[in-house]
């Protein structure tokens, strides 16, 4: 297993990182490609149901790598990787049976499961299970994306470092759905009639986004504020016009995408507050993208990114980025707020 100390880090001289990817759809793949561009991470396999017996780089766009891709998680033991990047669910329920069998199989895990960003609230008992077998098996686990993961709670807390006081955080994410896949789509409830998007509600098949929870926690712990309550509010975002992506079409009249709120309160005070509208195409009917922060104290702290950061590209750069840092983490269950800040580690001339 490959050791690093961070700080003194080289990523030139740090050669053949051993990466095997579970999960090869849109994210990642994207994650896949990055590891064989890199030039210092070696991709050694890769698991997918889809694409089972087709050469990796077939999938990826590319030549030929020599790698067939597997149905089977016994390739992990057979390749002997020093990480597995995990994308194949957003839920804890999901991934932790992969997890379990990676960390046995004495690997270090990246997953972007949007539950695993922050876990130890919403899946308390899961939580110090996974940590527990991370420091047994001397390894490390993180669940990262762009959001949850950076914008809505890394990003937020690295300006809260600026304050000398917080009393208040304002934050809203407008963004384009439309580089994700079928997954995220019927999370989001993307495609469905009104009716549809309140049934899902209900049974619990449409949840919109999946992370508010685990980034108002992560905020909350690391500024040691004892969050009362939180609640959350999801509204259908109807269609004027016909919206198309590769895996969901919208026709007038139907859902093309999901208003999630959420807001956090300390006795009746709220101290988080969180809107995020997402949906396909959002500027076929003139809607803006962008990432706004508010940060309410002293001093005062407004940061507006117009557009948005891409979801799609920034989730599989920061899984990417953040391979080496988990690799040379110290063993146990980590969160973006315990590790160093990430860079981009594929900009090395």
């Amino acid at each position: 297993m490959i050791t690093l100390v961070w700080r003194f880090l080289k990523i030139k001289e740090v050669k053949d990182m051993r990466i095997v990817c579970w999960g090869l759809g849109a994210m990642g793949s994207g994650i896949a490609k990055n590891v064989v561009e890199s030039g210092f991470m070696k991709l050694v396999g890769a698991i997918d149901l889809t694409h089972t017996g087709k050469d990796v780089g077939e999938v990826l766009g590319m030549e030929k790598l020599g790698i067939e891709i597997s149905n089977d998680k016994k390739i992990i033991e057979e390749t002997n990787p020093d990480l597995v990047v995990i994308a194949t669910s957003s839920f804890v329920k999901d991934v932790l049976p992969q997890i379990e069998y990676a960390v046995k199989s004495h690997c270090n895990v990246i997953t972007i499961a949007e539950e695993m960003a922050f876990p130890f609230d919403s899946h308390p008992e899961e939580s110090l299970y996974m940590d527990s077998l991370a420091k047994r098996y001397g390894v490390s686990i993180l669940g990262t994306g762009v959001n949850p993961g950076f914008v809505l709670d890394t990003l937020i807390l690295s300006l809260t470092g600026v304050c000398n006081k917080v009393d208040k955080i304002v934050a809203r994410r407008i963004n384009d759905l439309s580089p994700f896949g079928k997954t995220v789509m019927e999370t989001q409830g993307v495609g469905t009639t009104p009716e549809e998007f309140e049934d899902g509600l209900k049974t619990g098949k449409i949840v919109g986004h999946i992370g508010f929870p685990q980034s108002i926690m992560m905020i909350a712990r690391a500024l040691g504020w004892n969050v009362d309550k939180i609640e959350e509010e999801r509204k259908p975002i109807i269609s004027n016009v016909h919206r198309e992506t590769p895996v969901v079409k919208v026709e007038p009249g139907m859902v093309a995408g999901c208003n999630h709120s959420a807001k956090a309160y300390i006795g009746d005070e709220v101290v988080i507050e969180m809107q995020h509208p997402q949906q396909i195409h959002p500027h076929l009917e003139g809607v803006e993208t962008g990432d706004y922060i508010e940060i309410y104290g002293d001093p005062d702290i407004k940061l507006a990114i117009k557009p948005e950061i891409p979801g799609g590209k920034a989730t599989i750069a920061i899984a990417t980025n953040m391979i080496p840092i988990v690799i040379g983490a110290t063993p146990g269950l980590k969160t973006m707020a315990d590790l160093p800040v990430p860079r981009s580690i594929l900009s090395i001339k």
